[in-house]
């Protein structure tokens, strides 16, 4: 992570799935930035955030639970992403279940630290008493000097393990960081249908897990990416299922939390497959992003195996969403990197659609050229704000504009001022 020109020093919390490794990260970043719960396995991909501890800033991040001779493909994924944060990393938080016995998992995963060669940190979780402390030094047998009994649920003994951490890192500058302009895109879409893909494209690494299991991706993972002297955070959210099919507490909390990320970004990249076309599901994650007034670039990804032509496809497309009728759609192969670069103009275009103000003397402007052939007559509008745009029209009556003329009003500011990819919200009031 570089934050003002200069690169962070990295923390990595490892361990086996299920000590607590996603409540420890939480509790060092003071925010729930990654899903918690009582399954295994939960976070799979490298989750991170940035901390402070006594002025010393640095990343954390939070990597899936370790299982280093499993053959399964997700678990090997999550060791190499493990691997890769720790060949990086300046600090590593081992972690291990201080109620649980010292396991076979816990002694591969030292053997494997030992090798990697960084500085570790060994972190009994689960001791929120000073008798169970007494069980904590039982760990020394794992061969790690620096040995912390810790209560992440209750943040207890979190600061003896941060000084040492944190100790040669350097002190940050008293300013504050000047705020971010980065636009922030949330990556949303059914399992499966290329999200962490165009993600690794976009970025140009490979940074969220990719398999050909559904629904690999449960936590949000982020990249930030500059282009053209822009930056952009993208947000790879986990694959959104009908309710029905959200039985398991991981992945209905991964619902929510992708609506979470919606809520926070700029725009929404709406991915869909080419080779399944437009399902019904799309239209209902499509419309998510369209409830909460983000802007949007749909995504139609696969193309390169698709069957058909694009007209086709878009005629399709544009029937069943015709609501996001605003919004542009471009044709890709993320796992070909094709077309991936022309989606950053694309993004642009609707964030400045977005963001963009029109001043209320260039309304009024407007209202005199419009051809009004409807019953509530419009006396002058201004705009109320941005993000999404938001017009209040004064009219001579009470009550909602009729959709066929807020339609008609919302085409011809369209026409007019642009606002491109992003949704246009009218309000009315009686003057």
């Amino acid at each position: 992570m570089r934050t003002n020109g200069q690169h962070l020093p990295s923390v990595v919390i490892v361990g086996r799935p299920n000590v607590g490794k996603s409540t420890l990260f939480n509790a060092i970043l003071g925010s729930r930035r990654s899903i918690v719960g009582d399954e295994p396995g939960i976070t799979r991909d490298r989750i991170h955030g940035e901390a402070e501890y006594h002025g010393r800033r640095f990343e954390l991040i939070d990597t899936g639970g370790i299982i280093t001779n499993d053959a399964e493909l997700i678990p090997s994924e999550i060791l190499k992403q493990a691997r890769f944060a720790l060949d990086r990393a300046s600090y590593a938080i081992f972690l291990v279940d201080g109620r649980a016995e010292i396991t076979g998992a816990d002694r591969d995963l030292a053997a494997m630290l030992r090798k990697v060669g960084k500085p570790v940190a060994l972190a009994v979780n689960k001791i929120d008493s000073t008798r169970r402390e007494e069980l904590a030094h039982e760990f020394h047998t794992l061969g790690f000097a620096d040995l912390f009994p810790v209560s992440a649920e209750h943040h207890l003994g979190l600061d003896p393990l941060l000084e040492r951490v944190t100790r040669d890192f350097p002190q940050s500058e008293a300013a504050e960081p000047a705020p971010s302009n980065a636009i922030k895109i949330a990556i949303i879409g059914r399992p499966n249908v290329g999200k962490s893909t165009l993600l690794n494209a976009l970025a140009g690494a490979e940074r969220a897990i990719v398999s050909p299991v559904a629904g690999t991706t449960r936590d949000a993972v982020d990249e930030t990416v500059a282009h053209e002297g822009v930056e952009y955070v993208f947000v790879d959210t986990a694959g959104i299922r009908r309710k029905g099919k959200t039985k398991l507490m991981a992945e209905k909390l991964s619902v929510v939390m992708a609506r979470r990320h919606l809520r926070m970004a700029n725009v929404a990249l709406i991915v869909l497959d080419a080779t399944e076309g437009v399902l019904a599901l799309d239209a209902t994650i499509a419309g998510y992003a369209h409830e909460e007034g983000r802007a949007v670039v749909m995504v139609v990804n696969k193309w390169d195996a698709a069957k058909g032509g694009k007209r086709k496809f878009e005629e399709d497309l544009r029937d069943r969403l015709k609501f996001l009728d605003y919004a542009k759609a471009a044709f890709v192969s993320a796992k070909e990197r094709r077309g991936v670069r022309a989606l950053f103009p694309l993004i642009r275009t609707a964030y400045d659609s977005f963001s963009k103000r029109v001043t209320t003397g260039e309304l009024n402007r407007f209202i005199e050229t419009l051809s009004w052939e409807y019953d509530m007559k419009i006396y002058y509008m201004t705009q109320a704000s941005t993000r999404p745009p938001t017009f209040i029209v004064f009219t001579d009556r009470a009550g909602e504009m009729h959709f066929s003329a807020e339609r008609f009003l919302i085409n011809r500011l369209r026409e007019r001022f642009g606002f491109e990819g992003s949704p246009i919200v009218i309000k009315t009031r009686r003057r």
